[in-house]
C-alpha cells in the first residue's frame, strides 16, 4: 500500500511536541523536534506517542515508526512573559509597522527615542518599517506628527501565542491538525 509518509526522509519528519495537557508547548515558532530527538525522548521515557508518521527507522534488530506528536510527561509552565527579542517584538506589533501598517522592510523605533531619555523596553519600542522609522527621526510620535496604531506594552506569552495562531507555518502534517487551531471554526 503507498503512503506518502513512505517516501518521507526522516529529515523531513519532525515531532510535534505537545506539553503535558497536550497542548502545543509554543505556535510560534511551532515547537517541534526532529526524529532523532523524539525517539531519544521516547527511549528515556519522557514522552508518550500520540500519534506516527507512516515512516519507519530500521536498524538491525529493530524497526520503529517515527513518533509525528508526542506529548511529554511532565508539565513544562509556560513563562509569563516572553523575553524581550526582536521576534517577539515583531510578531506582538502582528508584523506590521505600527505607524503606517506596512509588513515590508521592518525594524524596531524607540517611541521616547534614547537621545531623549528612551529605554530599549516593551513599553517604548515599537515594530516601524525603515521608511517611517527613518521619517520620525529622533522625535516623538507627536512631535513627527506621526500617531502609533496601537500604544506599546509589555505582552503576556499568552497573547504572544495568540498573535502567533494567526501565522501558520507552511506545513503542517495531516496528524498535527487536531492538535493545532489555525482558523478553525468551532461547532457550539
Amino acid at each position: 500500500m503507498y503512503h506518502p509518509d513512505l517516501i518521507r526522509h526522516p529529515d523531513s519528519c519532525p515531532a510535534l511536541v505537545l506539553n503535558a495537557d497536550y497542548t502545543p508547548l509554543s505556535y510560534y515558532p511551532l515547537s517541534v523536534w526532529p526524529w532523532q530527538t523524539a525517539v531519544k525522548a521516547l527511549f528515556l521515557e519522557r514522552v508518550d506517542v500520540v500519534s506516527y508518521y507512516e515512516r519507519e527507522v530500521r536498524s538491525p534488530s529493530a524497526r520503529l515508526k517515527l513518533p509525528s506528536v508526542i506529548a511529554l510527561k511532565q508539565y513544562v509552565k509556560p513563562s509569563q512573559f516572553p523575553a524581550f527579542t526582536r521576534f517577539n517584538l515583531f510578531l506582538r506589533d502582528k508584523f506590521s509597522c505600527q505607524y503606517c501598517g506596512t509588513q515590508r522592510d521592518l525594524t524596531f523605533d524607540h517611541v521616547i527615542p534614547r537621545a531623549q531619555g528612551g529605554r530599549t523596553t516593551w513599553e517604548n519600542v515599537a515594530t516601524a518599517c525603515a521608511p517611517c522609522n527613518l521619517k520620525k527621526g529622533g522625535r516623538t510620535p507627536q512631535q513627527a506628527a506621526m500617531p502609533l496604531h496601537i500604544q506599546p506594552i509589555r505582552p503576556t506569552s499568552w497573547q504572544l501565542q495568540e498573535h502567533g495562531r494567526r501565522f501558520p507555518p507552511n506545513y503542517l502534517h495531516e496528524t498535527w491538525r487536531d492538535w493545532l487551531y489555525w482558523d478553525v471554526e468551532l461547532l457550539a
